[in-house]
């Protein structure tokens, strides 16, 4: 299902220009994932980066994309773009599972936990065992609409990097244990850093004053040096929602040579 490097640069530039734009915003509606501006439960497992408040690496990215978020909020108004904190942002890897599959799956097997953390340790095994361990580096290219939010897009730096993401989901969507434990790639891969959501959607938004404002946004991008981001670690996640991602400390964990 994963595209090549090319492929992928070319289909995450098409996403920041200003018609894909004008279409992303014709089918926006609210997110499930909060409620009256608050967060909802919508649990499950990721494989993620390290959070923005514990990504040491990172400050300085992090910083640039908190600008982002901060001109998003101002332009947009707080009843209808909800930021997430910035601590909690992060690049995901990996979705594995969440919502309502994540609750009948624990319904139906209740060492469902224990037996995901166990196959993703195997499929970091596998990866690591195989990798070759470069140091991966990726940009901040644009900002793009969802359906549901808002995102900063990332664009690897070099083939390399994106080879190597590609092969750590590979590690994890190809194991037959997590297959077996309802596992499955859902998504093309798209590199992102998810800003906020949207919640009511007015009648009277303008769209067209929205796509030039997020048009404006990543034409400035585009004319300053991008910032980079380093992937230090892949690290497995439980998550109670789209604030709170936790992790014990024994669980798996892939570092990168940096």
């Amino acid at each position: 299902m994963d595209e090549s490097y090319q492929e992928y640069i070319n289909r995450v530039a098409r996403l920041t220009l200003p018609s894909a734009c004008a279409m992303q915003l014709q089918s926006i509606q609210q997110s499930p994932k909060f409620v009256d501006g608050k967060a909802a439960s919508f649990p499950g497992y990721s494989v993620i980066t390290p959070l923005a408040g514990e990504d040491k690496a990172n400050h300085d990215f992090y910083h640039q994309v908190e600008t982002l978020q901060q001109q998003l909020s101002e332009q947009l108004g707080a009843d209808f773009f909800i930021p997430l904190p910035p601590d909690s942002f992060h690049f995901t890897l990996a979705d594995l599972i969440w919502d309502e599959s994540y609750r009948q799956v624990v319904a139906a097997n209740p060492n469902f936990d224990r037996e995901l953390e166990q196959q993703v340790t195997a499929s970091f095994q596998q990866y690591q065992a195989e990798s070759n361990h470069e140091p991966l580096a990726w940009q901040l290219w644009g900002i793009v609409t969802r359906p549901r939010a808002i995102m900063a897009c990332l664009v690897p730096k070099d083939q390399t990097s994106y080879q190597s993401v590609i092969q750590l989901r590979r590690s994890l969507y190809q194991n037959a244990g997590l297959i077996g434990l309802g596992i499955e790639q859902q998504y093309d891969f798209t590199a992102h850093i998810t800003l906020g959501y949207f919640d009511d959607i007015p009648d009277s938004l303008n769209r067209d004053r929205l796509c030039i404002v997020l048009s404006q946004i990543n034409d400035r991008l585009v004319e300053s040096e991008l910032p980079e981001f380093s992937v230090t670690e892949a690290q497995l996640r439980k998550f109670e929602d789209m604030i709170q991602y936790h992790r014990e400390s024994d669980w798996a964990v892939v570092k990168f040579d940096q």
